[in-house]
């Protein structure tokens, strides 16, 4: 069987944004265009930021896959840490509020930025 490796960002117990990774089966389909089980979606939104953006920290609203269809972007956590995805390259953003919590930008969320010559261009598809 196939295995497709997800990279999810997530609140963890101490409110904090981090990244993990998630195998999802591709138990379905052929050997030639193996697939995983349906999953359901919200709808989808695309997003051009133009070279320069960067926001400030942020929570997830809604749970939603992130794919890089041009440009780069980098993602930056409370503790430091980044990483950049560029063209085809994906993570499942799930780094909500957690429940009762009031946001405080030095504990919660994430940063996101434009990174490189081209504007960035993001598909996001809510889960």
């Amino acid at each position: 069987m196939t295995i497709f490796t997800k990279t999810v960002l997530f609140t963890d117990a101490d409110g904090r944004a981090k990244f993990r990774e998630e195998s999802v089966a591709l138990s379905e389909g052929t050997p030639q265009a193996a697939l995983s089980p349906l999953m359901a979606s919200g709808g989808y939104q695309l997003r051009q930021s133009p070279v320069g953006f960067r926001s400030s920290f942020h929570c997830t609203g809604s749970p939603q896959w992130l794919i890089v269809l041009r440009g780069q972007m980098e993602i930056g956590l409370q503790d430091g840490s980044s990483r950049v995805f560029g063209p085809g390259d994906h993570f499942y953003s799930a780094d909500t509020l957690p429940e009762g919590a009031t946001f405080d930008p030095a504990v919660h969320g994430h940063w996101s930025r434009q990174v490189g010559p081209e504007p960035l261009v993001t598909l996001f598809v809510r889960g």
